[in-house]
């Protein structure tokens, strides 16, 4: 999934795990509430990294140069290598990965119908600033996996790149004309708002996700947990937006 920069937490020394955090899948998969929240996690990274790809493939269509074609082409064949990573583990723990995505294609192919850009700037808006809010939701939730699940979650969330080159374009067509700060700044604060309310639909529906939010599954992720989590989602999200020199 493309991402930016982790949140000024990552770099933090982390509590030394305990519970489902501490154990390896075998361990923690002997639960089936947990595991159903697993495969539901793992299916929901994996179409959103397929999603992904496709989306980036498309836009390469609007690059201004062939040079950004060839590096969204580069990060469209990262993101499918993060979709097959998360297949294969699908695969591999007894679960038809197909099956395991069903259940996110509506909303998430729903979130990128309301949210297509109109140009090549808004592109690269959406797939730092909205990609990235989903990313950091996802690797607020690896804090809670048994081990192995924790270290592919947070593998396929590494940055394809896109990061530097959004921020690096963005800003130059902004110098070029300030005017054009305004559009991408109301835009950004679209997607904030559709990308919280779809990740919220996404947990909602999903029982064993929204269990392993606020209890029950994870270690002490209460509701005030929760609400602690989307602040930190809104406040990562108001960095990207100076990152890209636009107002939150």
């Amino acid at each position: 999934m493309t991402t930016s920069d982790k949140p000024d937490n990552a770099s933090e020394t982390p509590a030394e795990p305990t519970g489902v955090a501490a154990q390896d899948w075998t361990k923690a998969s002997a639960d089936p509430q947990y595991r159903a929240a697993v495969v539901d996690l793992l299916g929901a990274l994996a179409y959103g990294e397929l999603a992904a790809f496709e989306r980036l493939a498309e836009d390469a269509k609007l690059a201004p140069t062939l040079a950004d074609k060839a590096e969204l082409a580069k990060m469209a064949s990262a993101e499918f290598h993060h979709y097959e990573k998360l297949r294969d583990r699908l695969t591999e723990i007894g679960e038809e990965p197909t099956l395991a995505m069903e259940p996110f294609v509506a909303a998430l192919d729903g979130f990128h119908r309301q949210t297509a850009p109109s140009d090549w700037l808004e592109g690269l808006v959406k797939a730092y600033v909205g990609d990235s809010i989903a990313s950091d939701f996802y690797r607020e939730v690896a804090a809670r996996l048994d081990a192995d699940s924790r270290e592919l979650v947070l593998a396929v969330l590494d940055d394809t790149g896109h990061a530097g080159f959004a921020v690096e374009k963005v800003r130059a067509a902004i110098d070029a004309d300030p005017r054009v700060g305004g559009r991408l700044a109301l835009w950004a604060r679209r997607l904030m708002g559709e990308a919280l309310s779809q990740s919220q639909r996404v947990v909602a529906d999903r029982d064993a996700l929204s269990t392993m939010l606020v209890g029950g599954v994870a270690d002490g992720f209460d509701l005030a947990e929760v609400g602690r989590m989307f602040s930190r989602i809104t406040e990562a999200h108001t960095k990207r937006m100076a990152a890209l020199g636009l107002a939150a």
